[in-house]
């Protein structure tokens, strides 16, 4: 007595393309890596110091020109 029963088959679902977690974190890490090295290299976080003050070394009212007078002859 042989039963169409007594055969087994394995079956393997497929569930698609898996999960995309590691494709979003992935993305994620490097948008904030890109953001990280504009800030240090480009941005504010570059460290350079900067020197805002004005040296005024103009005159405002300079002396008037004079010139010399000529020799009185004797």
């Amino acid at each position: 007595m042989t039963h169409e029963h007594d055969t087994h088959e394995t079956v393997v679902v497929d569930r698609g393309g898996g999960s995309s977690n590691g494709l979003i974190l992935g993305i994620v890490a490097v948008v904030i890596l890109l953001i990280a090295v504009w800030y240090f290299a480009l941005g504010p976080g570059t460290g350079k110091t900067t020197n805002n003050t004005t040296n005024n070394n103009t005159v405002n009212n300079p002396p008037a020109a004079t010139q010399a007078a000529p020799a009185a002859s004797q």
